[in-house]
């Protein structure tokens, strides 16, 4: 699965790097990444907006059933889980993602709400309200259950011992 949301977000990259540029030529090739995108979304099984303001190093381990709305904006190193869901309720009122975010399955974070770097948001919570820098939060609806945050979820590089 890993490289269908790989080449998921890479249509997504081509649309915006097309979009971005004008001539007939970039029209064409705007036109091939929209159907590449529309061609991995239904393999993927995921709604992302290929407008969508996507941070470098997202990562998407299991693509399907991933929402994210047009407006909403997604920090760098972030890591999206399956059934996730990342929408507004109202006019402009989109959610903001920090850097270095872990989002557990099936999260969903709607509204205006502001989610700080390092922050790491438990399966099935449902997020109303904003939540700091480095906490992570669990339940429905979400509360701070510790201020470790992400540390060890996106990283990857500190995988607790082995144990005999």
């Amino acid at each position: 699965m890993i490289a269908f949301s790989y080449r998921l977000l890479a249509s997504i990259e081509a649309y915006q790097y097309r979009r971005a540029r004008r001539g007939p030529w970039h029209r064409m090739m705007r036109k091939v990444a929209r159907m590449r995108h529309l061609f991995w979304s239904i393999i993927t099984q995921s709604d992302i907006a290929p407008q969508a303001n996507l941070g470098r190093g997202l990562m998407l381990p299991h693509p399907n059933g991933v929402v994210i709305h047009e407006d909403a904006v997604i920090g760098d190193d972030c890591m999206i889980m399956q059934q996730v869901t990342i929408g507004m309720i109202g006019t402009g009122q989109v959610p903001r993602i920090g850097n270095g975010v872990y989002i557990g399955a099936g999260a969903k974070i709607i509204g205006h709400i502001l989610v700080g770097d390092g922050a790491a948001i438990g399966a099935n919570a449902v997020v109303t309200k904003d939540v700091p820098a480095g906490a992570a939060v669990a339940g429905v609806p979400a509360r701070v259950v510790s201020e470790q945050g992400s540390a060890g979820y996106v990283n990857r590089t500190n995988y607790p011992p082995i144990r005999d």
